[in-house]
């Protein structure tokens, strides 16, 4: 097992290619900021501000490339509301514009009762089922798309998201020792396919030229220190 300060993390030219696109976008941001876990975190990821036509076309072409290079085996997309739901259907015409045509469905927060009724929308949810979302936080949204995606009578068989902060889960205001990815790939038993994780920022920040950027490194890498799970 490598330790938390990863002194040097495997990472590679896609990974790389998005954190320089997350910050551009200021979708990536730094800073103080305060974590659903009450930490507070130098940095900040919000894929909600993927806001435009071009932004999320390109979001969506770093899905279906770390997917198509992952190997992983899926025969359509979910999407939980809310991100979720956006993700799957951008994600879908990226991976039809490669060649790869897969169905997606996503849920409503609240079931209709009226036309077609129910909590599921798009295509009736069968085979092999890949969960996609932003990031893992507490893998409650995995575990509630878990049981919809098995209601249904099909197999979820992994997860895919755009960042993994690869820091302890908190439970109960207690540190864990393992992540919330970790959590969904032991105990859930999924594997999780992420664009990009806390290294990979963590190396992008130790090769910039730009002043400004690169100091944000001392605070990044003690949250990491600090937080950091073993990988």
């Amino acid at each position: 097992m490598t330790t938390p300060d990863a002194s040097t993390p495997r990472t590679d030219a896609l990974a790389q290619d998005f954190v320089a696109f997350a910050v551009d976008a200021g979708v990536l941001r730094f800073g103080e900021f305060k974590t659903k876990a009450g930490r507070m975190s130098p940095y900040f990821f919000n894929a909600g501000l993927f806001d435009d036509g071009a932004r999320l076309g390109r979001l969506a072409e770093f899905y279906a490339r770390r997917l198509i290079d992952s190997g992983l085996e899926f025969d359509m997309l979910f999407g939980p509301a809310y991100k979720g739901i956006t993700l799957a259907a951008a994600v879908a015409i990226e991976l039809a514009r490669l060649g790869r045509n897969v169905p997606y469905a996503y849920n409503r927060k609240e079931a209709k009762d009226h036309g077609e009724g129910g909590t599921l929308v798009g295509a009736p949810v069968k085979g092999r089922v890949l969960i996609i979302d932003d990031v893992i936080s507490a893998g409650t949204s995995v575990r509630e798309s878990i049981a919809m995606i098995k209601a249904a009578g099909a197999t979820p068989c992994g997860v895919t998201i755009a960042l993994d902060r690869q820091e302890k889960a908190s439970e109960n205001g207690v540190d864990a020792e393992h992540s919330a990815v970790q959590f969904v790939e032991r105990d859930l038993g999924l594997s999780v396919v992420a664009i990009a994780t806390l290294a990979d920022l963590l190396a992008y920040l130790r090769a910039q030229q730009d002043a400004r950027l690169a100091g944000n490194l001392p605070a990044v890498q003690a949250y990491r220190d600090r937080y950091g799970v073993q990988m």
